[in-house]
């Protein structure tokens, strides 16, 4: 089954009992057993709720793996995956990575003993270098957010399997239709699936999927004991959503494109960060590991100020967090998404506060251009 049909014929998609073509909403809490223990497969629906396991099935299928995990947050789902690890345990991470990752490990689960590392893992002997006897994971963004960092999958699998390290990684940017993480040689893949899955800035949510059972015995005991599931209706608009992810995924790059060019022509920018550009840092290898290089674009105009005067002045791009939506999205990192990551550490890793996101949607992009050409003159 190729990508895009995979999109609409991908894990359960109907109602075998009704002929429905939609998997129904089951708004329902707990299922009537024929005697105690003997149920049709459900019994609670925090355990398993068939709206919620049809989509889980349908991103197990897009990401070639065992078995999938919906949760009701992307941070509910980063933080069910730590919990596979104990007190002591080291894990370490991408660098630059999401604001909302970084607070997790320094400020919440720093608190319960698992210890981090932030390395860049764009550079893999930095990775093996910073490796201790109590690392259990490998934890990348790739691409990341906002610098567009790539890290290689296959060469982290390689050095994960040698350390004996689960590899996790975030697939959030890149979505399933652009790359496969676990067929790369990851163990888990998560999603903010608020972003490009639902696709339409109405529902939260993240979902997980995973290479091997034993792996997906864990994490839905996780699930099933701290409750960290996504709701029926959500699960619902996330199916609908992924109908239209081929689709949108190619609308928003080839917009992409064409706004990357612009940008580089711009006496007013300083940089452009995209994966697609042949001077990106590790393009060779978004090239070879993903179908395509995604909607976000990172670009710095040199001060606070002109990035203030710049978001002042937009039309068609909506000041606003998160990203992957049909409409574009625009925001300062450093103000933003990432404000809880200490001021010296945004300096450090080229978060400055000249450096502006967008998330580029399905309008015509004519507009998007002549809206960005008058804000930034």
């Amino acid at each position: 089954m190729r990508r895009k049909t995979k999109m609409i014929h991908g894990g359960i998609t109907g109602d075998e009992k009704t002929g429905a073509v939609s998997v129904p909403i089951y708004q329902v809490s707990t299922y009537k057993q024929e005697s105690a223990g003997n149920h049709s497969g459900f019994e609670y629906s925090r355990t398993g709720n068939p709206t919620r396991h049809g989509l889980e099935t349908v991103i197990a299928d897009l990401e070639n793996g065992k078995a999938g995990f919906a949760f009701g947050s992307g941070m509910a789902a980063i933080t069910s995956v730590m919990m596979l690890f104990d007190a002591g345990d080291h894990v370490l991470l991408t660098d630059d990575v999401y604001g909302g990752s970084y607070r997790l490990m320094t400020k919440v689960l720093n608190r319960f003993q698992l210890h981090h590392t932030f390395v860049d893992t764009s550079n893999s002997e930095l990775v093996e270098t910073s490796i201790t006897e109590s690392t259990k994971a490998l934890y990348i963004e790739t691409p990341t957010n906002p610098l567009l960092k790539i890290t290689d999958i296959k060469r982290m699998s390689e050095i994960a399997k040698k350390h004996n390290l689960l590899l996790i990684v975030d697939n959030t940017f890149a979505t399933p239709y652009w790359q496969q993480p676990l067929d790369l040689g990851a163990d888990i893949v998560l999603h903010s699936a608020t972003k490009y899955i639902g696709g339409h800035s109405d529902v939260v949510a993240g979902l997980v999927a995973v290479r091997e059972d034993e792996l997906a015995d864990r994490i839905h005991f996780i699930q099933n004991s701290v409750g960290a599931v996504l709701g029926p209706q959500d699960s619902w608009l996330l199916m609908r959503g992924i109908k239209t992810l081929a689709l949108r995924m190619e609308a928003i790059e080839a917009n992409t494109k064409k706004l990357v060019a612009f940008l580089q022509e711009h006496p007013n920018v300083t940089k452009v960060y995209y994966p697609g550009l042949k001077e990106h840092h590790g393009h060779h290898i978004a090239a070879t590991q993903s179908a395509g290089f995604g909607g976000m674009i990172s670009f710095d105009v040199g001060s606070e100020e002109a990035a203030a005067k710049l978001l002042s002045r937009v039309q068609f791009f909506t000041l606003a967090e998160s990203l992957g939506a049909v409409e574009s999205l625009i925001s300062i990192p450093a103000k933003m998404t990432h404000a809880s990551i200490p001021a010296d550490r945004r300096n450090e890793l080229g978060i400055t506060d000249g450096l502006i996101r967008i998330s580029v949607g399905i309008e015509d992009v004519e507009d998007l251009v002549d809206d960005l050409k008058q804000a930034l003159e």
